[in-house]
């Protein structure tokens, strides 16, 4: 019997590899805006939140309209103009496929806008695996547990009947905020040390290594 009922996940640098090209559009829509750009590790440390969240933090000094400008010329280098690609993570739909398979309930929550998360859904491929999905501007931007809680009211479930999976201590701190198990991956934003710290039940280097902590009576049969 499965120790969950429901699995959620975080998407950008959880699911997809998005990584690389969110901090690329993060630093171009600073230079394109004429303020500081953000270095690499700083414009990382902002991923998983919501983007009025991530804009305030990565530049504090901004006015409101320098920082709406900055959030439109994001958005731009993001969906459009920034050829940096974003593929799936290996082994991501076969592991949903397997889940799914094996009576769990999958979720996504993500720091994207629902515009975004809806967008890459339909490009993937993936949005029938997921029974629901809720977005940063929908609730409150991680690390507030609103999202998870909002899940497990939709399923009638109490938080240790589910699990969240992410790649940032934002996701983790969520799910700790929420009572809730998580488990670290390090294919992303932050690596084993910095996930360790917020108690994660498990920590994988690679999504599809989820398989051997959820789906252990498949990887038992496959091996």
């Amino acid at each position: 019997m499965n120790k969950y009922k429901l699995v959620i996940f975080d998407w950008d640098g959880t699911l997809m590899d998005s990584i690389g090209r969110i901090v690329s559009s993060m630093q171009n829509a600073a230079s394109n805006c004429g303020v500081e750009v953000p270095s690499d590790a700083l414009a990382q440390s902002v991923i998983g939140l919501s983007l009025p969240t991530a804009i305030q933090t990565l530049f504090p000094s901004a006015d409101e309209t320098m920082k709406k400008r900055l959030s439109d010329v994001y958005r731009q280098e993001y969906v459009y103009d920034n050829p940096v690609p974003t593929p799936l993570f290996h082994g991501v739909e076969p592991l949903l496929q397997q889940l799914s398979e094996q009576g769990y309930i999958l979720a996504v929550a993500t720091g994207k806008a629902r515009a975004g998360l809806d967008r890459v859904l339909k490009a993937t491929g993936l949005a029938n695996y997921f029974a629901a999905t809720i977005c940063a501007d929908e609730s409150e931007s991680k690390p507030s547990p609103k999202m998870l809680l909002s899940l497990l009211q939709q399923f009638d479930l109490t938080a240790n009947q589910a699990v969240m999976i992410g790649d940032t201590v934002h996701d983790l701190n969520m799910a700790n905020n929420a009572g809730m198990d998580a488990i670290g991956v390090t294919c992303g934003v932050n690596d084993e040390a910095t996930l360790a710290s917020c108690k994660p039940v498990a920590i994988v280097h690679q999504i599809h290594q989820i398989r051997t902590i959820l789906l252990p009576q498949v990887v038992a049969e496959v091996d």
